[in-house]
């Protein structure tokens, strides 16, 4: 997957985040955890982007550590909103499922990234 593919990934992923946010139920502990998981899943995207402009492997190599972190920040709050029935599994599970697949993916390529860098570290990216 190319860099604008995955922008648009995350941008999708972000659009569904706001989708299902804005569909839960109104109270206290669904508004908390919502506004977290809001914050986190458009975070993926955002970071993302932060990173395609990095001025440097480490640069790069950093700015997605925050997108990794931020995804599985994502993930957590809907396991929280399943746990706490406030979503249902079902429901969620194609989300839960990207949010693990966008994680994977940064991991991936942060350790290349890393890789490439040892074996050449005045390298740019």
């Amino acid at each position: 997957m190319n860099e604008r593919e995955f922008k648009d990934r995350t941008k999708r992923f972000a659009l569904r985040v706001i989708k299902l946010v804005t569909s839960l139920p109104k109270g206290l502990v669904a508004d908390v955890i919502g506004r977290q998981l809001l914050r986190s899943g458009t975070s993926v995207g955002a970071n993302y982007r932060a990173a395609c402009r990095g001025r440097s492997t480490a640069d790069v190599v950093n700015k997605l550590g925050v997108v990794e972190e931020e995804a599985d920040e994502s993930l957590f709050w809907m396991e929280l909103l399943v746990d706490a029935q406030i979503g249902s599994s079902k429901r969620l599970a194609a989300l839960m499922a990207e949010a693990n697949e966008i994680t994977a993916m940064v991991v991936a390529s942060i350790k290349t990234l890393k890789r490439r860098n040892a074996r050449n570290p005045k390298s740019k990216i």
